[in-house]
């Protein structure tokens, strides 16, 4: 839900000006543009407005997922809004890349680029009293190449701090917009919505994608937030942060696909998969590499590999008692689920460690960097492995497969042989080469098959003797 901010300091002065820059602009018949208002179209004048004078939105979901990267900036940010202080540090995040706060996101250096060559082409949108509801990175893009003034529509002056939320994600969504959300914030922005107590269903139109990519999406946000506090140090508080997960989309929605399937058979199964794919996640494999990760990756490929490092103590399987059923009890997890998720918690923190900075000692950070640096070979063995074994496998259903296909051809031959035959379109010299051409594939084949059977069956007697020469 939106913060209650309050109204900026500035506020009446900017309603001031605004309202007096409307008349104008109302008189002069200028520019509009339009937005979904309270459930209907809207057309608002367009006005000018000073860069300096403006707010960023400290509520805008483009920049959600970052602002906990700076506790004490945060802070700030959450106390006093529209301080400068607060107003510099949003101006940070929005220059930021989202996977990688430390660098400017390209996509800022290129809209200043074509801000700079070719001037605004879209208005951004305020409310009346100054707060940038659209064009947030806009405006710190030409703050930053020192142009003075930014087109604005403006909102009715009854604008509450939901309409600012609505407008902002109903602009967003639209299919002409400029710049998507990235895909963290956009996961914060369902949640949000949903949590509102607005129906999955309406969500999911507004954010033009299918109920079942919703429920997906809220999927994975669950995980990586079960993943952050997994990840997290009970002394020092280091944890892995929403934009760690920024560049993992692909590799967790295909994760919730195989483990959905899975787990509908399998429950266990599923939850080893889930696990070692999301120690795989942590360690930046790429998803081509990830996907190699099946139920049996940690006990087939992985655990005698691992250093003693980093292997997890022995795990066993526990019981649970049940809530209301005296005297039953459930095993919480088998072990081999245990054992690989204990080894993914491990990984977890590591990485949150080499994240931390100052948080922990230089020492600690050295050695996570170290634990993932060895994660980092074992598994690359273990992947190799499991690729191998993935390629022997499609080897293996690969040549039962060719010959299906082949007896696909020769059923769709037989037809169009009868069919060419009626209307005298037969080439009898063509069709008797390709006969030709066939049995020397065959007696190839039979070569083959020969070598490898002992004792064959019926398919393969029938192929030996009906290529063997008279």
């Amino acid at each position: 839900m939106a913060a209650k901010f309050g109204a900026p300091p500035e506020g009446e002065r900017i309603r001031s000006m605004v309202e007096e820059r409307l008349k104008q602009a109302m008189a002069d018949n200028g520019a509009k543009v339009t937005v979904e208002w309270r459930g209907e179209q809207k057309h608002l004048s367009v006005i000018s407005m000073p860069v300096d004078l403006l707010y960023f939105n400290p509520d805008t979901h483009r920049i959600r997922a970052q602002l906990t990267l700076d506790p004490v900036q945060n802070r700030v940010l959450e106390e006093q809004p529209w301080s400068e202080a607060a107003q510099d540090y949003l101006a940070l995040l929005l220059s930021r890349n989202p996977s990688n706060p430390s660098q400017t996101d390209p996509d800022f250096t290129a809209l200043q680029d074509e801000l700079d060559d070719f001037g605004q082409k879209e208005p951004g949108i305020i409310s009346p009293d100054g707060i940038l509801v659209d064009g947030n990175t806009r405006c710190a893009a030409l703050r930053k190449i020192g142009v003075k003034d930014i087109r604005v529509g403006v909102l009715p002056a009854d604008t509450s701090r939901g309409d600012i939320n609505s407008v902002e994600l109903a602009l967003q969504l639209r299919k002409d917009k400029r710049r998507e959300y990235s895909y963290i914030n956009r996961l914060i922005a369902i949640e949000e919505e949903l949590s509102s107590g607005r129906r999955v269903e309406d969500v999911a139109r507004d954010f033009n994608i299918k109920t079942t990519t919703l429920r997906q999406d809220r999927w994975v946000f669950q995980l990586v937030n079960e993943a952050i506090d997994r990840s997290k140090d009970a002394v020092s508080g280091a944890g892995l942060r929403l934009v760690d997960f920024e560049d993992h989309q692909e590799k967790l929605r295909e994760l919730h696909r195989d483990y959905s399937k899975l787990a509908k058979t399998d429950p266990d199964a599923a939850e080893q998969l889930k696990e070692s794919r999301l120690a795989m996640v942590v360690l930046n494999y790429p998803k081509t590499s990830v996907r190699l990760a099946e139920a049996d990756f940690h006990t087939r490929f992985l655990d005698e590999r691992l250093p003693d490092d980093l292997r997890p103590a022995t795990q066993e399987s526990t019981a649970v008692s049940i809530p209301g059923l005296p005297g039953v009890a459930v095993s919480d997890a088998t072990a081999a689920v245990k054992t690989t998720r204990a080894l993914t918690d491990n990984l977890l923190r590591a990485k949150a460690a080499t994240l931390a900075g100052d948080k922990l000692t230089p020492v600690e950070v050295t050695q996570a960097a170290a634990m993932i640096k060895s994660a980092r070979s074992t598994f690359d063995i273990a992947v190799k492995m499991a690729g191998l074994n993935a390629q022997l496998q499609k080897r293996r259903i690969a040549v039962p497969e060719r010959l299906t296909d082949a007896a696909d051809y020769v059923n769709q031959c037989t037809s169009e042989f009868a069919e060419a035959k009626a209307k005298r379109a037969l080439d009898e010299d063509a069709f008797d080469d390709a006969l030709l051409t066939l049995r020397a594939s065959l007696a190839r084949l039979a070569k083959q098959a020969g070598r490898t059977f002992s004792s064959p069956g019926d398919g393969v007697e029938w192929l030996l003797n009906a290529t063997r020469e008279s």
